[in-house]
């Protein structure tokens, strides 16, 4: 599960918020714990960490993590990275859990995966997100990736028929090339869901991926823990859209 949630309408904020690579271990702890209110308490995902009020696994603690904080302190947004020399620390990227990535290998010593962004739910106006964009720019800016990548998710609670509909979709407009497909472990069915052909608006994460010139790399993987369908995501850095590059050349 990577995904921003769906906006809501929340009050105006007139407050100045900031973001920042998370220091310490408190500052990572306070951005788990943010995860686990948004993911475990407000989405019910069976979290293996649940008891200890956080979201956390193995990768967290070779993350970088970014946090959007507001006045008073508080922690309302976090999105982790995991760069090149950190993933050699692991057995496997984050996303090889739900995808077969090995087409992608010739990436790998250039590839920066993100995931886990989150927003608190009294702040999903837009600004927090905003924010995180740009504190990812500036990320992978200052380390040299040539590629970002990784999993953004949309909700099954209609039973899939949006996700399946956004990815009929989307296939026809941004799938990568074939020597960057993946393949789902566990593909959604999408054979089963009803396609009415009706638009479907992507949600934030997935949108601001393509307004930045990602392809998404083939059919979603299911993830029954979160009840939601994952897109993978590639952007080569080559590709981003003047609006975004504004930002990743400062």
């Amino acid at each position: 599960m990577q995904e921003l949630l769906q906006p809501r309408v929340a009050p105006a904020r007139r407050e100045r918020l900031t973001v920042r690579l998370a220091e310490g271990r408190h500052d990572v702890e306070r951005a788990l714990r943010l995860r686990f209110q948004v993911f475990g308490e407000e989405m019910g995902a069976q979290l293996a960490s649940a008891n200890l009020g956080i979201d956390t696994d193995d990768y967290d603690d070779v993350c970088d993590h970014l946090v959007v904080e507001n006045p008073a302190g508080e922690i309302v947004g976090t999105y982790r990275m995991l760069p090149p020399e950190a993933a050699c620390l692991m057995p496997s990227l984050y996303s090889e859990h739900e995808f077969d990535l090995s087409r992608l290998a010739p990436l790998r010593d250039r590839l920066i995966e993100v995931g886990r962004s989150c927003v608190h739910r009294d702040y999903r106006s837009g600004a927090v997100i905003a924010l995180l964009w740009s504190g990812l720019a500036a990320y992978v800016r200052d380390k040299g990736g040539d590629y970002l990548a990784g999993c953004a998710s949309v909700s099954l609670g209609d039973g899939g028929r949006q996700a399946a509909s956004l990815y009929r979709q989307l296939a026809r407009e941004h799938l990568a090339p074939p020597e960057w497909h993946v393949t789902p472990h566990l593909p959604l069915p999408l054979a089963g869901v009803l396609d009415d052909e009706a638009p479907v608006a992507p949600p934030p994460l997935i949108k601001g991926y393509l307004r930045a010139g990602a392809y998404i790399c083939g059919q979603p993987a299911w993830d029954p823990d979160f009840n939601c369908a994952d897109f993978f995501m590639l952007l080569p850095m080559a590709r981003l859209t003047d609006r975004y590059n504004r930002h990743f050349s400062g």
